[in-house]
Parts: structure tokens; C-alpha cells; sequence
């Protein structure tokens, strides 16, 4: 189990935990009141800083249950934590809800951290790429959805 230093900036806030074994996020909570009107973003403080170790990140993921039940999303989904960031861990909500606001209050929990091993790149440039089955389809070009009428997304957007 890789362990991670963190600090309570808040010492009510308890600290990141999983809801079940097995499960990838931890929970995080705000320390503030909130109302967030349709449309709105804000920034949420967690209370919690951390030291993750060289060759982690964190990424901070919205939670389904605000998703689905009131349209509450991260605006720059996922956030990453850096190994090298030793600041407040905060969490930029967005409503998309297009009628009812959402109250959060202090210690409700507003979203997920996952913490996994990246890794640093040597980039070198190539002139040409070796070739692959998927080649250079993106932007729905396996198709799977009705509206498309069986086109590829590049085929219906001409290009």
C-alpha cells in the first residue's frame, strides 16, 4: 500500500477514505457552505494538502451521485495534483442543471481522489508514425450511436 503524507488544514476535516474495499477514489469534502446557481462554477476548499511521492499524481473526479441526482460536475475533470504541489487540495464544481441550484454544505462530500503511478516522457520526434489498425479514426469513428445513421462522426462532419 503506497503511503501519503497529508495535512488537515481544517482539523473537522476528516481524511481522504475509501467508502468500500476495493474502491479507486477516496472521498473529499468542502469546508464551506455553498450554493451553486444554474450554470455557476466554484471553487471549493478540502481542507487537505498532501505530499504525494515523485511518480504519483492525484486526479480528482466528480462523484455520480451529484452527477446524476443534480447535475453536478468538475469543471476541469479530472484535476490533477502534481507530485511537486504542497497547497489546499480544492475542487472546481459546475452545475449544469439548467433550473434548480444545489446547497453543499460544510463536510459534504463534493468529490473523488484517485491516486495512481504516471509516468515522465522522453518525446522524440519522428517524421512519420508506424502504422496501426485504428490509424487516425477518432471523434466517434467506431460508430455505436443511432443519430449518425451508421456514418462515422468524420464522415458526417466532413472530415
Amino acid at each position: 500500500m503506497l503511503e501519503v503524507s497529508v495535512t488537515r488544514l481544517d482539523p473537522d476535516v476528516p481524511l481522504p477514505s475509501y467508502a468500500h474495499p476495493g474502491d479507486a477514489g477516496c472521498d473529499l469534502v468542502t469546508t464551506v457552505d455553498a450554493e451553486v446557481k444554474p450554470g455557476e462554477r466554484v471553487v471549493l476548499p478540502t481542507g487537505i494538502a498532501l505530499a504525494l511521492p515523485e511518480g504519483y499524481a492525484a486526479f480528482v473526479h466528480p462523484r455520480s451521485g451529484l452527477a446524476a441526482k443534480h447535475g453536478v460536475g468538475i469543471v476541469n475533470s479530472p484535476g490533477t495534483i502534481d507530485a511537486g504541489y504542497r497547497g489546499e487540495v480544492k475542487v472546481i464544481l459546475v452545475n449544469h442543471d439548467l433550473s434548480e441550484p444545489v446547497r453543499l454544505r460544510r463536510l459534504d462530500r463534493v468529490a473523488q481522489l484517485v491516486v495512481q503511478r504516471v509516468e515522465q516522457v522522453a518525446w522524440r520526434e519522428t517524421v512519420a508514425l508506424p502504422e496501426s489498425v485504428r490509424g487516425e479514426g477518432g471523434h466517434g469513428s467506431t460508430g455505436g450511436h443511432s443519430s449518425l445513421g451508421g456514418q462515422s462522426a468524420s464522415q458526417t462532419e466532413g472530415g
